[in-house]
């Protein structure tokens, strides 16, 4: 019998929802006597019910296609079942599978997923609340409700971010913040508080990269100095290669952290996602709790 893939598809990423992607998916899978049981998501709020559903079948592997916040919702109900997860990109940024060395072509991808090489990496968590990437408080929430609601006024999505981070440049409030961490317990007033699933580089030319994604660590990252100021420095130390030097720009590395406001909710993203937490922001990560499915070439 042909091995049966749970594929959740997000129509919203830009590939539709058409008999054609349909076929095409299916036949991709066929040429490695693959069984793609197909189920096409119109919205976050669906990903995340199909991902459940898939988890519940006999399948062993449920792939996910689209951007990282699809990837990242079918991850936690993969993890949660003691599955495999399956990569396709098919978003705008795709940063999940770049850090994997997944292909970023479609039928490429899919031959990843025939070939069925895995390792298990770490995933990290804030109240419950899983994520891949990462997850930030203060001026990245703000951005993305801005995006959206300029994409509901019928902006494209580009558009729409660019507008976005304008309003936010202009604003670029401060966030007090009580950060406690290995016992330690520092207030800092900061336009945002970046936690990444292991570290990422800071240099020009990898930054938003992650070298590994099984050192069971989370990253802390938060900037000092707030307003245009602030945001144009950030912009020169990482063009000059310099942020890590700069006195104004932190980062920690640690198992677990936890982050108090003065608001008793507050909005979170999560992969390019945002939700509203209660407070205070529980972080922690997950050492190999995931596994996926990856190329040949890459290594545990």
């Amino acid at each position: 019998m042909p091995r049966v893939v749970e594929v959740i598809v997000n129509s919203s990423s830009g590939v539709g929802a058409s008999n054609d992607t349909h076929q095409f998916l299916e036949a991709e899978f066929a040429k490695y006597d693959l069984t793609a049981k197909i189920h096409f998501a119109r919205n976050g709020k669906e990903v995340l019910r199909m991902a459940k559903a898939a988890a519940k079948t006999d399948a062993d592997t449920i792939a996910a296609a689209g951007g990282d916040g699809t990837i990242s919702g079918v991850a936690t109900e993969a993890y949660r079942a003691g599955k495999k997860l399956g990569v396709i990109p098919m978003g705008t940024l795709n940063n999940f599978s770049k850090d994997l060395g997944i292909p970023q072509g479609v039928p490429e991808a899919i031959q990843v997923i025939a070939d069925g090489k895995t390792t298990r990496i770490d995933i990290a968590c804030a109240n419950g609340r899983y994520f891949l990437n990462n997850s930030s408080i203060g001026l990245y929430p703000r951005m993305v409700k801005k995006r959206v609601q300029q994409q509901r006024l019928g902006y494209g999505k580009w558009r729409a971010a660019f507008w976005a981070a304008l309003r936010m440049f202009r604003l670029s409030p401060f966030l007090r913040v009580r950060i406690e961490l290995d016992g330690k317990s520092y207030l800092r007033k900061t336009p945002f508080v970046f936690v990444g699933n292991n570290q990422y580089e800071m240099d020009l030319y990898n930054i938003g990269r992650r070298a590994r994604m099984d050192e069971g660590k989370l990253s802390l990252y938060f900037l000092l100095r707030g307003g245009r100021s602030g945001i144009l420095l950030l912009i020169l130390h990482t063009l000059t290669g310099r942020l890590r030097q700069w006195s104004d720009f932190e980062e920690v590395l640690t198992d677990s952290v936890t982050i108090q406001t003065r608001r008793k909710r507050l909005p979170v993203a999560f992969d390019g996602e945002v939700d509203v937490l209660d407070t205070p922001l529980e972080y922690e990560i997950v050492p190999d709790a995931l596994t996926v499915i990856v190329p040949k070439k890459v290594n545990g």
